[in-house]
């Protein structure tokens, strides 16, 4: 269950960094990604963005516990995660910190 949660947020993360940076995703605030909007991607950046990240704000966790969890665990092997400047490490612990009460096994 925790593993899973890790997962899901390093997914999440990818998602965050690759519409901030506009390298790789073009999206809308309008749209969603796994069931999460781009703003509440947005809103986990500084948790997974070294050396010095934030604690995950209730916007983060709020979004995240929208998440198709399924939906983002197919990222989770993504090789963007360090390209964009998120550290996976930092990323799998995120659904620990918000302690999401559901959870699907990657």
């Amino acid at each position: 269950m925790e593993a899973f949660k890790i997962k899901l947020f390093v997914v999440v993360a990818v998602l965050l960094v690759a519409i901030s940076s506009n390298r790789v995703l073009q999206i809308s605030n309008a749209q969603t990604i796994c069931n999460v909007s781009v703003s509440g991607l947005m809103a986990c950046k500084s948790a997974v963005t070294p050396p010095n990240p934030t604690t995950p704000s209730t916007d983060c966790c709020t979004a995240l516990s929208h998440a198709d969890l399924r939906c983002l665990c197919s990222y989770r092997n993504s090789n963007l995660l360090p390209s964009l400047g998120i550290d996976p490490n930092l990323a799998m612990q995120l659904p620990g910190k918000c302690k999401l009460p559901h959870a699907a096994h990657c």
